[in-house]
């Protein structure tokens, strides 16, 4: 015990057991050089193999120009070896001792209890060891040299002999014929160890190539060192138990044994090696008998949808806390890069490699990785889309290139916010599947442009005239009262802002209502307080979707307290991806039905005073928070919304003061904690409601 407590653990590393190398991986022990030297820094000339043996040879070069190294020596080995005549068959065709032959042996034949292990990003990955090889240098040039001399011998006994001799003497020859071999008799023979060294002569050699420790192949065959699901479901644990599911192999397996696999890891497994597939391709790949429903809902979950096609999603071929073999950059900024790559080919059929390294900020190795993934370059060009353009999927699942096409619409917001991109003005057809595009003049966009603004006009002022003769006409009816607005520029705003609302949510960012509202309301309208906050739009709260929508609303406030208008519509997004195709919320949401629905659910819209110089956007400013939950808490949650009602941002012993203040009780730490967890976050000393901090 004392031991244990003069020695504590200073930190707890997580293993790993990759096997992608356990069938494959030797390690070489080499005789001991001087420490300046290591092995790869010598040429390495040749290297084979006999497989069944496990036996290596391996080649080295000899600096014959080391101060260190004997030329009359090597020149004598040389002559001894190969005589004075050189030909093809010489062992050193320099006449020279210029290089050296390892040859293996087996040091253990047990070597489960041995692994290599690689350590990284504080993470150790360990592969098993298929065999210990010791490398000793080989002589066998001494015994060709032995084997020359006795040549010699025998040519001069030869030559002397003949001279003394005018003819050879006639010797009389045996002839016998040998009796069948007994079983017995066969199987004494083959346990011999003559019989056991012609057939190990037999084998033949296996030549291979050599690589060096910084060349690029051997740079990738080290990263099979890693395990390669470290991270998701692939993760390969030390122990399992008899009722664990088999894992999917980490490189390749037969199709027999990948359909032992579940549903999901077949697909994953598949577009991991493949990168992109046609859907049809995939479900002739996984068999007739497997539902095209189940095959849709799991490749979403591992693929996005480009040009109708399905390329393997960039957070699985990157996962968490790896990085570039060749920059090191990080898994993010990868899965980032390429997905900027994905989000350009749903554009267009094609791409320039330049472009995206200047705007990626990536070099130029990881840039062409991307593209290598799904596109075949084309001289003076460019790189097009490696698949044609699969117009039967888009129109067969219009559904699923809804889904994907709001995924696609979240993803550009963050590449634009990220990259300061400049925003697209070219008009698309959902998921960007617009077929083969040409590139398109400045002019040509201008005029689209032009011509969508006169659109947008049109409708805009049909839709106001069409709500000014309702409000008339509904003015005229008994026993009902209309709340008058004074007409300003706010008030006209909202109106004509009307039609906007009702179409499906935009969650592009920069949209929505003008920057003067305040927290995204007229003045007006948010003067009427408790009025405007808790009813539904009228006759829509018994209908199925309403139904749907609210339960979707009422669990995400549940989860998270406050959020910003921006927010729920991402999270909304996000819980359509998740859905099944044809379900009934794919019909459309508008930015005010999810707003009524959200007041109807007993949240109320927070008027945070943001400053006049703030860069959120209208969705940003509009707070929404969930009033009551039926726990002990809402009442300091209510005190607290209110304090960022009039201030934007608030240090804690104000909020302390102001709880005690109107709760009537000194709370303790944890109780303010909880209340600040529900519903702030922290930032530079100062608290702000959740989604209103601009860093």
């Amino acid at each position: 015990m004392a031991n244990e407590e003069d020695d504590p653990v200073i930190q707890e590393i997580d293993v790993y057991l990759a096997k992608s190398l356990a069938e494959k991986l030797y390690l070489f022990q080499y005789p001991v050089r001087p420490v300046s030297m290591t092995y790869d820094d010598i040429p390495h000339l040749s290297a084979r193999i006999k497989p069944k043996q496990q036996k290596v040879e391996l080649e080295m070069a000899i600096d014959t120009l080391n101060p260190n190294y004997c030329r009359s020596k090597g020149e004598q080995i040389a002559l001894n070896v190969d005589g004075a005549c050189a030909d093809e068959t010489s062992t050193y065709s320099s006449k020279l001792m210029d290089k050296q032959t390892f040859c293996s042996s087996q040091t253990t034949s047990n070597t489960s209890r041995y692994a290599a292990a690689l350590y990284r990003q504080g993470e150790l990955h360990l592969t098993p060891l298929h065999g210990i090889l010791q490398l000793r240098p080989s002589f066998s040039y001494l015994d060709k040299a032995d084997a020359k001399h006795r040549e010699r011998e025998a040519a001069n006994e030869a030559g002397d002999s003949s001279q003394d001799e005018a003819e050879e003497d006639v010797k009389q020859i045996t002839v016998r014929f040998s009796r069948p071999e007994s079983e017995q008799a066969r199987q004494r023979r083959v346990q011999s160890y003559e019989f056991l060294q012609k057939k190990h002569a037999e084998e033949p050699w296996v030549h291979l190539h050599y690589y060096g420790l910084r060349d690029s192949r051997s740079e990738h065959e080290r990263q099979y060192l890693l395990c390669q699901g470290s991270s998701g479901v692939e993760n390969t644990e030390l122990v399992k138990s008899p009722r664990d599911k088999p894992v999917a192999p980490s490189n390749v397996l037969s199709m027999a044994q990948l359909r032992t696999l579940p549903l999901a890891d077949q697909i994953k497994i598949l577009m991991k090696n493949v990168k992109v597939m046609p859907f049809a391709n995939l479900m002739s790949l996984l068999g007739p008998s497997i539902d095209s429903v189940a095959v849709l809902r799991g490749i979403q979950k591992v693929a996005m949808l480009v040009q109708g096609n399905w390329v393997v999603k960039s957070d699985i071929l990157y996962p968490k806390d790896s990085s570039s073999p060749h920059s090191g950059v990080p898994a993010e900024v990868l899965c980032r890069g390429r997905d900027f790559v994905m989000w350009k080919f749903t554009q267009n059929r094609w791409v320039v490699r330049k472009e995206v390294a200047a705007v990626t900020k990536l070099c130029a190795e990881d840039v062409k990785d991307f593209l290598e993934h799904m596109a075949v370059v084309r001289i003076n060009k460019g790189w097009e889309f490696i698949l044609p353009y699969d117009g039967e999927f888009i129109k067969k699942h219009p559904d699923v290139v809804q889904r994907q096409h709001m995924l696609w619409t979240g993803i550009q917001a963050k590449l634009e916010k990220v990259y300061n991109l400049v925003k697209e003005t070219m008009p698309k057809k959902p998921d960007g599947q617009s077929g083969p595009v040409g590139l398109v003049s400045g002019d040509q966009r201008v005029q689209v442009a032009k011509r969508q603004a006169q659109q947008n006009h049109a409708l805009l002022e049909r839709e106001l005239q069409r709500r000014k003769e309702q409000l008339r006409a509904s003015s005229v009816l008994p026993a009902v009262r209309i709340k008058e607005e004074p007409v300003s520029e706010e008030g006209e705003e909202e109106e004509e802002r009307g039609a906007e609302d009702e179409q499906p949510m935009d969650i592009s960012p920069g949209g929505g209502l003008h920057s003067r509202l305040a927290n995204g309301l007229p003045a007006a309208r948010a003067a009427g307080g408790d009025s405007f906050n808790g009813h539904p739009p009228s006759g829509s709260a018994g209908t199925p979707v309403a139904r749907e929508l609210r339960a979707f609303v009422e669990a995400t406030f549940q989860r998270q307290f406050v959020l910003t208008l921006s927010e729920l519509k991402r999270l909304f997004n996000l819980h359509l991806a998740s859905l099944p195709p044809g379900h009934m919320l794919f019909s459309g949401i508008s930015d005010r039905m999810l707003q009524d629905t959200v007041l109807a659910a007993g949240c109320k819209q927070i008027l945070v005073p943001f400053p006049p110089q703030t860069a959120a956007s209208p969705d940003e400013q509009k707070v929404f928070a969930l009033w009551e939950s039926g726990d002990m808490s809402d009442q300091h949650r209510q005190v607290l919304l209110e304090i960022f009602s009039k201030n934007y941002r608030v240090r804690r012993n104000m909020i302390q003061s102001r709880l005690t203040q109107e709760c009537g009780e000194d709370l303790s730490k944890q109780e303010v904690d909880k209340v600040l967890k529900d519903c702030c976050v922290s930032y530079g000393g100062m608290w702000y409601l959740k989604g209103t901090v601009q860093s």
